[in-house]
């Protein structure tokens, strides 16, 4: 079985507390850190967020960078619950985790250059704005050499979107950021909001998340029932998506996904700040940049994302099941 040698660059943020679940619990991946960036929430509170879901995963041998406080140009934006701020204990357990003290930016380089050296190149899942990634990129070039692919969620095409009318979040907090990054040349996957509403949990899958009786289920279970998701005027029934947990699923089981090559770039400035594009058809002057999720096999995910969170509790008798 190959492994992928990943950095989970994220802003937790609910979504990326399942991502990140999924990955420790995964041994096709191998998480080499997390480097981390305000987003969802502030710098702090992402941190915050970081130690607890490391911390409830048991995997303290994995390294949390903390990264760039705001985006590059624009104004700062923050998510939906962002006056949430971190996770209450009641949600997930208090960590005794620290942040490593090497900066996000100079983690992503000093391992991209050691994988560039060592000719066994890194993933990078970028679930969050990609400040950090575009910071790396702009800072030291020569560390693209050493990432052999960046899987992304981010964008909304005919989805348009979800924190403005034309805009995904991710891309929103940090358009000029992923612009950097679409244009770096580094084989980027790209996941838009196309692709994640298409796979909806409801209440009885985050039930199941509990039903493995292990403290990461059991976190997960608490998260997804307090931040409601769903949305049946958008989506035409029950459920709300898992958006960042899909860049998990699609290293893991790529055969529940189809793709097709795109160019596709962001909009910088004015009112459609964010606003991405995805070009299949070669109408613009410029080769494609990015392979573009189109599909998922709705159920295979829902049902991949569930037995991977059960691992944590493979061995808790079931006295010790948690409530949803």
């Amino acid at each position: 079985m190959s492994r992928f040698r990943v950095i989970i660059d994220a802003d937790p943020g609910v979504d990326d507390a399942a991502a990140i679940l999924m990955a420790l619990a995964s041994p096709e991946i191998d998480v080499l850190g997390l480097s981390i960036v305000a987003g969802n929430v502030p710098l702090q509170d992402t941190l915050t967020n970081a130690c607890k879901i490391v911390g409830v995963s048991g995997r303290n041998d994995v390294s949390i960078h903390a990264g760039a406080a705001g985006p590059l140009v624009r104004d700062q934006v923050f998510g939906r619950y962002a006056r949430i701020g971190s996770f209450s204990d009641e949600l997930v357990p208090h960590s005794s985790m620290v942040p490593a003290e090497e900066h996000a930016v100079r983690f992503i380089v000093r391992l991209a250059r050691e994988a560039a050296e060592a000719g066994d190149l890194i993933t990078i899942c970028a679930i969050g704005p990609m400040t950090n990634i575009a910071l790396a990129l702009v800072q030291h070039p020569d560390v693209a050499r050493g990432i052999g692919q960046i899987v992304s969620m981010g964008g909304a095409f005919t989805a348009l979107g979800h924190r403005t009318p034309w805009a995904e979040f991710n891309v929103l907090a940090d358009p000029h950021a992923a612009e950097i990054v679409y244009r770096s040349g580094v084989p980027i996957v790209v996941m838009p909001l196309d692709l994640t509403f298409q796979a909806l949990f409801t209440a009885e899958h985050f039930k199941s998340f509990g039903d493995c009786g292990a403290a990461a289920g059991c976190a997960l279970c608490n998260l997804f029932s307090t931040f409601d998701r769903s949305d049946v005027a958008r989506f035409g029934r029950p459920g709300g998506p898992i958006h960042d947990a899909m860049t998990i699923a699609w290293l893991i089981r790529p055969e529940l996904f189809a793709s097709r090559k795109a160019t596709v770039g962001t909009q910088v400035a004015g009112l459609t700040m964010g606003y991405t594009y995805a070009d299949f058809h070669r109408m613009l002057d410029r080769p494609p940049n990015a392979t573009v999720v189109t599909n998922v096999d709705e159920a295979g995910f829902i049902n991949l994302l569930i037995e991977r969170i059960s691992l944590y509790g493979s061995a808790v008798p079931d006295s010790k099941r948690c409530e949803a």
